[in-house]
């Protein structure tokens, strides 16, 4: 059944809102998805702080430009177009779709859009292939703790080496 205007509005006004806050989102096409399938990525998704939006494509057009990305022609794009759109994490929803892509050749990833600026299919499959943030930030950690460890082990074996041969002196004496 055909949409009325009225909620062809609430739907474009719902994208807007969201594409208004958004850090990443993947163009998926989801022809021979099914319900339960659909649900599924809703669920990792929405475990991965994003969402995904199933849409048409004039509305998702219409948004995207509302948001100012107007570069990008989602009409141009092959299939059904749906969106997982990240909020927290730019590399969320491209994790999203390759995971679930892995397990489903259903959704099919298309593009994305990083720093309101279109990404093909390899910059996405790229992303997706990046450790999740906080796993980076306990690299960088541990990056930057390494030097200052090593620093102190240096002056500790100095240390130690002052004391062994003191103890040896001692030992001489006795």
């Amino acid at each position: 059944m055909p949409k009325t205007k009225v909620q062809k509005k609430e739907i474009l006004d719902e994208l807007v809102e969201k594409l208004g806050k958004f850090k990443a989102a993947v163009f998926t096409d989801y022809k021979g998805l099914t319900v339960a399938e659909a649900k599924e990525v809703r669920k990792m998704a929405k475990k991965q702080n994003a969402e995904y939006i199933v849409a048409k494509k004039t509305l998702i057009q219409k948004a995207l430009e509302q948001v100012g990305i107007k570069d990008i022609d989602v009409k141009k794009m092959q299939g059904n177009v749906s969106l997982i759109i990240g909020f927290e994490d730019e590399i969320g929803p491209a994790k999203v779709a390759a995971e679930f892509g892995r397990k489903h050749e259903s959704l099919k990833m298309i593009g994305g859009i990083m720093e309101n600026k279109f990404i093909d299919l390899d910059q996405v499959i790229a992303l997706s292939k990046i450790p999740p943030k906080m796993e980076l930030l306990t690299q960088l950690v541990g990056s930057l703790q390494s030097p200052i460890r090593g620093f102190a082990t240096v002056l500790a074996g100095n240390l130690r080496g002052l004391l062994t041969a003191l103890n040896a002196i001692k030992e001489q004496k006795v």
